[in-house]
């Protein structure tokens, strides 16, 4: 049965520390010119991580910003922020350090309020180690499940989604398109998946984990070598045009006529390792009506404090 009224998909960004400087840009002309804008989406959250964060994963934080100035940034918009601390070989000893915590600390403040539109922060987690830990000591902290953990096992998916622990789920891009299963979910399940949009990685690949697994490695500063990736064109990088003929790829026309009439409102945008240029370009396509792209783009490449290359 799909849902007939009017939804909004709710887009869940990357570079909270790493894009800092794009969003500041970004975001007042969202809220001044919502009219550019589809009014069927909204930003959900934006997340990231600071250099050098041992709990970081999936990708290697790069965000340079002062964690204050983030969350005053995502406080004025009413934006919740998402810390990624997905790394999936933490240990115990692992969990008391500092600069980590302390990041907790202050974004667990940012306590929810509807009357001044302050929402509540979350974490993107991969360790259940780590997990238990923020539970514990930041219980005013929400928990998604990273796509880290790469279940593409769709009855593992489903156990996950059912786990209380977390508000959101993030399955691996290859079971966006598992749509006769996806449908059997009940509302409520619905609304706590989080689908993985433009991911350009190869759709046969088989080495995700160990990619990620190097990530974590690099964090917490054990081994700095890269994971060698085997899928095929590897040396072009990064292509929104590769991304878009993947067969997990989540375009605009799929959210408004397939997935949100299955009730389904989450979606995530990857490219914390990406540059700033190529975020545009997804905020472009994703959020903004093809007649006012082009405003958009001057908007924001007039600002000549803004390197976008």
């Amino acid at each position: 049965m799909y849902n007939t009224k009017k939804s909004i998909a709710y887009y869940h960004l990357p570079g909270l520390f790493e894009f800092y400087e794009l969003y500041r840009e970004f975001l007042p002309l969202f809220r001044k010119h919502r009219e550019y804008f589809y009014d069927w989406c909204e930003i959900g959250s934006i997340y990231g991580a600071p250099a050098d964060c041992i709990w970081g994963g999936g990708r290697a934080g790069f965000g340079e910003q002062e964690p204050e100035e983030v969350l005053e940034l995502m406080q004025e918009y009413g934006i919740s922020s998402r810390l990624t601390f997905s790394n999936s070989l933490l240990r115990e000893e692992h969990l008391s350090d500092k600069r980590c915590n302390e990041l907790c600390a202050l974004f667990e403040k940012n306590v929810e309020n509807k009357e001044t539109k302050v929402k509540k922060n979350g974490v993107i987690v991969y360790s259940d180690l780590l997990l238990e830990y923020l539970k514990k000591n930041y219980p005013g902290l929400y928990f998604v499940s990273s796509t880290t953990k790469v279940l593409t096992d769709f009855e593992q998916f489903l156990n996950e989604v059912n786990r209380k622990d977390f508000q959101y789920v993030v399955p691996d891009f290859r079971l966006n398109k598992s749509f006769d299963k996806l449908n059997t979910l009940s509302q409520m399940q619905k609304d706590k998946v989080e689908f993985l949009c433009n991911e350009c990685c190869w759709f046969g690949c088989k080495d995700r984990k160990r990619c990620y697994e190097a990530v974590s490695r690099k964090n917490l500063g054990k081994d700095f070598s890269e994971h060698h990736c085997n899928a095929p064109d590897i040396n072009h990088g990064y292509q929104f045009s590769k991304a878009m003929t993947n067969p997990g790829f989540i375009g605009i026309d799929a959210i408004q006529n397939i997935y949100l009439p299955m009730g389904f409102s989450n979606f995530k945008i990857e490219g914390r390792s990406l540059g700033s240029a190529l975020i545009l370009e997804f905020l472009l396509y994703y959020m903004t009506k093809p007649e006012y792209q082009l405003h958009v783009r001057e908007e924001i490449y007039l600002d000549n404090m803004l390197d976008l290359f």
